[in-house]
């Protein structure tokens, strides 16, 4: 069975909406405008994307990346990689990067079923990675929490009246710029 990643940037509120920049979003570009730069922070980026063996979008990441990753060096090795989308409504994949549309989130569980590819990446889909944990189907979240309060915006895990979900911490690191880096397996 494959491995199942949420990662994320998010705030110590829980907000992980347009870390980077994008519109719409009053705090857009939150990652770099508001904390100092420090490149130690980032290794777990570099790490995730030599052990990943697909990636996971859901559809509104998928359309805002597709256009922009294929062309970022920093990307190469994401680029070479299976892509997944989950959408109910999304007709088609881009040519530019190319993904294999799932319906629900069963065709994720099948998907995990699989005995090889290595690890599934989920990035920057809040909605998707909510639902994904409402399901069960993480099995680990690869964290980098931002000394910040965002406020509004959308959050890493959802409001459903659920059970506990508990998490055992497996590595953990703090940076000279307040951010720190937190990987949780799910306990089942």
């Amino acid at each position: 069975m494959r491995t199942l990643i949420v990662t994320a940037f998010v705030s110590v509120d829980g907000v992980m909406e347009a870390p980077g920049g994008g519109p719409g979003y009053r705090n857009a570009g939150w990652t770099f405008k508001e904390v100092e730069f420090d490149e130690a922070a980032y290794e777990i980026k570099g790490r995730e994307q030599e052990e990943a063996g697909a990636l996971l979008l859901g559809r509104r990441s998928y359309e805002e990346f597709a256009p922009v990753w294929p062309t970022m060096e920093e990307f190469a090795r994401y680029n070479t990689l299976p892509r997944y989308v989950v959408s109910t409504t999304l007709e088609r994949d881009d040519p530019r990067w190319p993904a294999t549309i799932l319906r629900s989130l069963d065709d994720v569980a099948e998907l995990k079923e699989q005995s090889d590819g290595g690890p599934i990446l989920v990035h920057g889909s809040a909605q998707l990675g909510a639902a994904l944990a409402d399901a069960g189907l993480v099995d680990r979240y690869y964290l980098l929490v931002y000394p910040l309060l965002l406020g509004a915006g959308k959050r890493l895990f959802s409001t459903a009246d659920k059970d506990a979900t508990r998490l055992r911490l497996v590595e953990h690191e703090a940076y000279s710029n307040g951010i720190q880096k937190q990987v949780y397996d799910v306990v089942r």
